[in-house]
């Protein structure tokens, strides 16, 4: 990464950054789209099934991930200050701390998901699905987590091309696996909905290879050689991670498993409605990989420019960031709106299911602009290290204010399955505004700070 003097050159690094992140992405969230998808083309209980497992799976891991998003800005500002002899044991304990994390996830699925979806007033079918969708998926733990550290490694450096590479890969592996193991393809057993968790699986696996690989034989990684000389666990160095990194994974963990709860808690309105819904928030995630995608770039430029003490070009980052996914969120709602019939289509030949999906779509076009907003106020925050109070804003953004607001709603309105839609728009609001005051608060603290 360069320094840069004029807003125009920091936006054209901003989406020199954020296009391979973007594509990174999108490819990544592949793997969960095109399980989705799918699934979907399958069977509605199967699309049930694995929508519910994903409401389990998607919030551990992402939470979980979060702590290893630390590694971004703990690198990135080590590059910014010049200290790069202390990259390769920052990474290697970015690479422990995955391992432990990984095992700790499955043990808890393994032991504990049974119980927890007898909790529910599920159809047998759709809780075997989601069950044993969730066993396989578990399988690819330890790659996940792992190839999650080093593409924060690899993003720290600026070398966003790389995880763009790699996470290309990620897609057409998945699918062919998904054709192999879904529908019986090629002599290939027919699993439906659990056979897109084994396919996941495999994906992680042979995505790490590839990543480490790369990181091992090809510059500018191979000078830190990261896989050799492997350091004493330092808990010195855990702390740090463990400080930044757990509460950006609680504040990812919040937001996250907000929808996954209210996917949980509309199992009571059926099948059908279950089903929907899921539609409507697999294609809404995917939209939403744009500003996230801006997000994690700020964190990035915002991380490396601190470390640099150039807190001006660090202000200016963090607003450019935001005000570019705000002119994107624009055109994402009016996919979701003016096309909503369509994207419904692509999922499900279900009447009824369709339908159900067409209204969701409208709610989830509204809170595009919030979306926009807390993002990448969010990824500016990390860039700071700035994230104890980020996570409470978030917790009760989406907890406090989001969900209860939506179960009111559900439950005592004639709103119904759609109140809890309501409620998300809420939250996200709450969450954009909050973030957007601490932003402004800790820029302002530092303004004074000589450069």
């Amino acid at each position: 990464m360069v320094e840069t003097k004029t807003k125009s050159e920091k936006l054209k690094l901003l989406f020199k950054i954020v296009l391979p992140i973007l594509i990174t992405q999108v490819a990544m969230y592949l793997v969960t789209f095109f399980d989705i998808y799918m699934t979907a083309r399958y069977g509605t209980e199967d699309l049930a099934g694995v929508s519910i497992g994903s409401s389990f799976w998607v919030p551990v891991y992402i939470g979980l991930a979060g702590i290893l998003m630390s590694i971004t800005p703990i690198v990135a500002q080590l590059m910014g200050a010049k200290k790069k002899e202390e990259v390769k044991d920052a990474v290697q304990h970015g690479i422990y701390v995955a391992i432990l994390l990984a095992v700790a996830v499955f043990l808890f699925f393994l032991f504990g998901i049974d119980p927890l979806l007898g909790l529910m007033d599920l159809e047998p079918a759709v809780e075997a699905v989601a069950a044993e969708y969730i066993f396989a998926m578990s399988l690819g733990l330890i790659p996940l987590f792992a190839y999650n550290a080093l593409r924060s490694y690899i993003d720290a450096l600026g070398a966003t091309r790389v995880s763009m590479f790699i996470s290309l890969m990620s897609a057409p592996i998945n699918v062919f696996f998904n054709y192999l193991l879904i529908f019986g393809s090629f002599g290939f057993p027919e699993l439906g909905g659990p056979g897109a968790g084994y396919a996941s699986a495999i994906t992680y696996w042979l995505v790490l290879a590839i990543a480490v690989w790369i990181i091992h034989k090809r510059k500018p990684f191979a000078e830190f050689a990261i896989f050799r000389a492997w350091t004493k666990l330092s808990l010195a160095r855990i702390s740090e991670i463990s400080r930044i990194g757990v509460p950006i994974g609680i504040s990812i963990f919040a937001e996250t498993s907000i929808f996954s709860a209210v996917t949980l808690m509309m199992s009571t309105y059926g099948t059908i409605t279950i089903a929907a819904h899921q539609i409507a928030i697999n294609f809404t995630s995917l939209l939403y990989m744009l500003p996230l995608s801006i997000s994690m770039g700020a964190t990035i430029l915002v991380g490396f420019e601190v470390g640099a003490r150039r807190f001006l070009d660090a202000r200016q980052y963090s607003w450019l960031s935001v005000a570019s996914a705000v002119a994107f969120s624009f055109a994402s709602a009016g996919i979701l709106f003016f096309m909503r019939g369509h994207i419904a289509a692509l999922y499900s030949s279900d009447p009824a299911v369709i339908q159900l999906a067409i209204q969701f779509l409208v709610f989830a076009a509204l809170f595009q602009v919030s979306d926009a907003i807390q993002a990448p106020v969010q990824g500016a925050l990390r860039g700071y290290k700035d994230v104890n109070i980020t996570f409470v804003m978030a917790v009760v953004s989406y907890w406090v204010i989001g969900l209860p607001v939506g179960y009111m709603l559900a439950a005592y309105t004639g709103f119904e399955a759609f109140g809890y839609w309501i409620g998300l728009i809420a939250g996200l609001s709450a969450g954009a505004f909050t973030l957007s005051i601490r932003l402004l608060i800790k820029q302002k603290k530092i303004a004074a700070q000589p450069s």
